[in-house]
Formats: structure tokens, sequence, C-alpha cells
């Protein structure tokens, strides 16, 4: 099926139809503008004018950054839409309400409803398809908040026709050069297309000249930007705990950045009518924002909303996050940032912010499968993800070997993403995911023949396992990484084989 990726069928003919539709979209390839999923939503009313969102771009931690903000928010007692991609297993898990997948039965009414106003001479891609699916779906829903995750790029995304409360740019590195530009500049100019005029932006970019040119368009569009680093920041503690420290306001902004919307979903009386406990306690470890973190010159360029949650935000010490990896601190400090902007009009008492951290899942992120030996996934795809992977990776584990299960889809920096990982490893499993982007093996040894580690070669990804667990120690670590695909793949095949142990131990003591 083309472009189709490894996904069970349900045995659900009816569905399987639906989703088989789906995926041939994808022959349409990648197309940017904004008009086709605006003439979708415009038969529908133009659902995503009535949605109070939160929109998140970048090239690597905003899947991480969206699940943390959905947690939190979920934790506190609001009802939270979330739309990330792509899925692992199962099509549904990118449209989820508090945790919770859309169903089949609104899966397949939503593709008939769409799929019957789709205009033939502009049929829609994939991507378009699903956004417009999700906004309708929040909006039916009733969601006080609509969490949307950038697909590819921003400017010229799907996702981008929305109007958000605040906007989210995680980190910017090279990444779909044929798509957004060959120059660090040119792809900040595209991810920096979700900045609106007077929308706050927060962000954790790190190089100069990428914060420059952001800082620069957040004037020219008089937006608000909180920098990490600068005007909000975190510490580690010993026992993997963090504390978390912000803001200072940024010297430019303008008033009544944004305001929300649907008050019959969400309104002040409406809130705290649900929110009986949100009040902002002094839980433990809340402390005074230090005063010099305001600089007196830029009281009067922000709007007085951002400047009252910004002064009254506190000092979070001895935080617990539920995902592994120092590089999630620095997501959970962007995700901070965010409810700390929102807090005047969407309250979280600080025991809420900590469980909505220590609780958060997002399968598929150094996500650990079993013990002895230790077998981890890891959707690392691109160079950058996999620069900070193996960075956290000696400093998250401990172990004797590190072999790895590797796959790659062959449009991505295959080079560049193995010369951050081989150094490390001991031995190599080079397989492929059952999807027709992927790379064959055979041309992925041609990346590793310069290096001295040992590889070898197996057409599927249940053989590239098993055979590392055969040849693994107790102490050893397997790591399962180079694309969500594979991850998503291995997933489905360990789960598939633990309910396999388990319903064969049931029938033996039967």
């Amino acid at each position: 099926m083309a472009g189709r990726p490894f996904e069970r069928l349900s045995y659900d003919r009816v569905y399987d139809q639906a989703l088989s539709y789906l995926y041939n979209l994808q022959k349409f390839g990648i197309k940017f503008g904004l008009s086709r999923t605006e003439n979708l939503l415009k038969a529908f009313h133009n659902p995503h004018r009535e949605l109070n969102c939160l929109h998140i771009a970048g090239s690597n931690g905003k899947g991480s950054v969206a699940a943390m903000l959905a947690s939190i928010y979920s934790q506190a007692g609001y009802k939270v839409g979330l739309f990330t991609s792509p899925h692992l297993i199962d099509f549904r898990e990118r449209f989820r309400i508090n945790g919770r997948m859309i169903s089949k039965a609104r899966t397949l009414d939503l593709i008939r409803e769409i799929r019957e106003k789709t205009e033939r001479e502009e049929p829609p891609t994939f991507f378009e398809f699903v956004t417009a699916m999700a906004l309708i779906y929040f909006y039916r829903e009733k969601v006080d908040l609509a969490i949307m995750e950038v697909g590819l790029g921003g400017r010229l995304d799907a996702t981008n026709i929305i109007n958000p409360l605040i906007t989210v740019i995680t980190t910017i590195s090279l990444e779909h050069q044929d798509y957004l530009g060959k120059t660090l500049e040119k792809i900040t100019w595209e991810k920096a297309g979700i900045i609106k005029p007077g929308v706050p932006l927060v962000t954790g970019v790190s190089q100069k000249k990428v914060r420059e040119q952001i800082e620069a368009i957040c004037r020219e569009r008089r937006a608000p930007v909180f920098l990490a680093g600068r005007d909000f920041k975190t510490r580690k503690l010993k026992n993997g705990k963090f504390s978390y420290f912000g803001f200072r306001i940024s010297d430019f902004g303008m008033k009544e950045p944004f305001g929300l919307r649907r008050s019959s979903f969400v309104n002040g009386k409406d809130v705290r009518s649900r929110m009986q406990d949100a009040r902002l306690p002094k839980d433990e470890g809340r402390g005074p924002i230090k005063k010099s973190l305001v600089p007196p010159d830029s009281l009067g360029h922000i709007d007085s909303f951002i400047l009252q949650s910004a002064i009254s935000n506190p000092q979070l010490k001895g935080l617990h996050l539920g995902l592994l990896g120092d590089h999630q601190i620095k997501n959970a400090a962007l995700a901070l940032a965010v409810v700390g902007l929102m807090q005047k009009k969407y309250p979280v008492p600080d025991g809420k912010i900590r469980a909505g951290l220590s609780k958060v899942s997002w399968p598929g992120r150094m996500e650990v499968l079993s013990e002895k030996p230790r077998i981890v996934l890891d959707g690392a795809h691109n160079p950058g993800a996999m620069k900070t992977l193996t960075k956290n990776l000696p400093g998250t584990f401990s172990y004797k070997k590190l072999l790895m299960v590797f796959g790659m889809m062959k449009d991505k920096n295959i080079q560049q993403t193995l010369n951050y990982v081989t150094p490390l490893a001991n031995g190599i499993f080079l397989t492929r995911a059952e999807y027709d982007r992927s790379a064959d093996p055979e041309e992925l040894k041609l990346f590793i023949k310069g290096t001295r580690l040992p590889f070898r070669i197996f057409q599927t990804i249940p053989l590239a396992i098993t055979q590392a667990i055969k040849e693994a120690g107790p102490e050893d670590l397997i790591l399962i990484t180079g694309s969500l695909f594979v991850v998503g793949e291995a997933r489905s095949w360990w789960e598939r084989k633990i309910k396999g142990r388990v319903e064969e131990s049931m029938l033996t003591r039967g």
C-alpha cells in the first residue's frame, strides 16, 4: 500500500479501508501551504477559530513538551486535546483527550465526513486531512485547551492555520533540508513562521545567531519572547530531580497579546468553579521570584496579564520528571514557562504541576522495555536528536556493552546521525521498518564500513532484536533507535511477544 507505515490490521474491514484511504493520500506527497486545510475547515464552519490552542514547533523535543503540557493541564482538571505525529503503533494515538485516544467509531465518522467534503480538484495531503480531523474533533468535544504539534517546519505547515494563545519553538537544527532550506537561517525562518503578531513565544533555541534571528522576528511582529537560560532556567539536583526558576520579562511586546476564545467553554467563572484548588497554595519549594529577574525598563512594554503571571510565577524545587534524560529537563523548562504565562487564565496549583510532570508518559523516548539485558527505545531520527541521545545515554544508564538495533529513513541524514552513535556502540544490527521510506540495510552498511564497528544485516526488526538479545549479557544495553517507525514497530512486536508469554503462562497454570 503506497506510503503506509507498519500498523496491525484491526480486523474491522470498514475501519481498515478508511485508514487505507487516508494513507493513500500520501501519494500527493508534502505540499506546503494553508489553502487546502482552510478550505476543508470552511466546510465545517472554521472550528479552529473557536479553539484555545498552544502551538509547538522545533527540530527536536516538541512532542515531549506537548506531552508535558497535556499532562499538567489534565492533572489540573482541564479537558485537554493533544495532536501529535507520527504515531508509534496505532493511528489513533495522534488524537488524544486527557490521555485517551479517539475511538475507532469517531475516527471512522470523521474520515467519512471530511472525505465527503473534500474537493476533487484540490485533494488534501495526508497531514492536511489529519490536521483537519484533530481540529474538528477537539471543537466538537469542547476541549478547554488544544495542544497542537507542528508536523514539518511551521510557516506553511497545516497546523499554522490556528491563532494560538502561546507559541513554542523548542530547538532548531539542520533537518528536512530538501523542504525547509539548506541553511540554519532558512530553517529558522520556516519554523519561526508560527510566531503570530502579539502572541508570546517561548523558546529553547541555543545558537546565538538563531536566537538573534528569532528575536528580530518577534520584535517585528511585536510578540513577547521568553528565552530559556535568560528568562527562565532549570537546575539539576541529585536523584534525578530538578528545580525551575522564572521569569525575567523580555524587553519588547505589546498590549493584549491574546484573549481566550469560546468563552462558553472556558471563562474565568467556569474555570474557577471547576478548579476549587486552583488558588495556587504555597506548596513546599515555592518561593518568591527574585526582583532582579524583572528589568524595570521592560515593565511598560508588556501586557498586564503576562506581567502579573510572570511576576507571580514561582520557583519550583525538587521536581520529578516521568521521562528519562537530562534533555527532558530542558524540555520541561519550556513547558513550565508556558504554564507560568498561562497562570492567570489557566491557573494550575503547584501540586498539579508536580503531578503532571511526574506522571507524563511519552513512549519511544528513552523508554525502557525490559531489564537484564536492558532494552531501550528511542526515536532519535536526525543528527540533533542522536547527538542529544548519545550525550545523555551514558549518564542515564550503566552498562558493559552497547548493542544497537538501527534503522533509518532513506531521506534523512544517515551519515551524520550514525557519526554520533557509532563511537559508543560495541555492535550494530542494521534493519528496516516496514515502510517504503525506509533505507535498505544494505545501503546502511555503506555508512558503517569506514569504522571498525561490527555489524550484521537483518531484513526485519524482530529478527534483529532477537539476535541482539541472544548476544547480550545481563549487564549490557540494547538500544533500538534511528527512526520512530522502527521504534513503533519494535514496540508493537514486543507487546505481542509479552502478551503471548502471559497467555501461554495462563494456559499452563490452567
